[in-house]
């Protein structure tokens, strides 16, 4: 792994980045990654029709509602159940009501038709609650399905990667961590389309460990990139997470990457499509441009 170099690259804040207005939203892609009510973590008021009404005007052509799935105990026939450790405690977490979701999916497809309006998941550790993830898949129709990776193994038990598991662990050493069950998560399940968020703990990077610097995990990226690559699927540039550097996005690029995913992972209707013309910028610069139409991936 690379030292401790400085940061190259677009490397940038969310509280730093302009917002941009305008004729440049009437091109801004698809947000393939927005989440509801529906979703355990998200305020009751966050309704999928503000979050529409929200698109309409910003001029954004389509919308997914990826609502997370996440579980508290492992599943008959889960590839976690096997693996020693225990899911630890999740207190928030509740079942994902595909009926109540899916009733008010169709209900926004009719008020918004001029909205490419996607159904979705985001499976949590896809690859550890493989039996619950895909019943959950069977029991609806889901047109977009991200992969994630929220928690980690540590003393035993899953746990969440959040500032308190920062405050436990070196964060370099966590980061690494990290990177390998990313890679462990890509190589071991093919239920999802699109890999959210990549580096998500980056998120949580204590202050009193320095600035976060992508360059010193450059090969862990570049691994995860190749293995995501070769499977032909999608990474996803996730505005909510600081925004990836165009160096970043050129690794992809560089491993094979054929395509990336838009994603502001709005738990807020005035979240959607966040910081989007900025993200264009940085996908553009490395390489990809608008897909087939703009309901499309952006590709290489």
């Amino acid at each position: 792994m690379p030292g401790s170099s400085h940061c190259s690259g677009r490397e940038q804040g969310l509280d730093e980045i302009p917002q941009v207005h305008g004729t440049m939203a009437l091109m801004l892609p698809t947000d393939n990654h927005v989440h509801s009510r529906w979703s355990w973590d998200t305020a009751g008021s966050s309704s999928m029709e503000l979050a529409c009404a929200r698109a309409v005007e910003l001029g954004i052509p389509g919308l997914a509602f990826t609502e997370h799935v996440d579980f508290t105990a492992w599943h008959s026939g889960d590839v976690g159940s096997r693996c020693g450790h225990t899911v630890g405690p999740r207190p928030h977490v509740q079942p994902f009501d595909v009926e109540g979701y899916s009733a008010d999916l169709a209900r926004c497809r009719e008020s918004f038709p001029q909205l490419h309006i996607l159904s979705g998941i985001e499976a949590g550790e896809p690859h550890l609650f493989s039996s619950g993830v895909a019943a959950v898949l069977a029991s609806g129709d889901f047109d977009r399905v991200l992969g994630s990776l929220h928690a980690i193994e540590c003393e035993g038990e899953l746990q969440f990667v959040d500032h308190a598991l920062f405050a436990r662990l070196d964060a370099g050493a966590l980061m690494c961590r990290y990177f390998e069950e990313l890679l462990v998560l890509v190589e071991s399940s093919a239920v999802f389309g699109v890999l959210a968020h990549c580096d998500y703990p980056r998120r949580y990077w204590p202050a009193s460990s320095g600035g976060y610097h992508e360059d010193e995990f450059e090969e862990r990226y570049r691994a995860v990139f190749r293995a995501l690559a070769a499977s032909g699927r999608a990474l996803e540039i996730n505005t909510r997470s600081p925004l990836a550097s165009v160096d970043l996005v050129s690794w992809w690029w560089q491993s094979g990457g054929d395509a990336v995913s838009f994603g502001s992972d709005a738990h807020a209707p005035y979240s959607v499509g966040n910081h989007f013309a900025v993200a264009v910028d940085i996908v553009e610069a490395a390489g990809f441009r608008p897909g087939r139409d703009r309901f499309d991936f952006w590709r290489r």
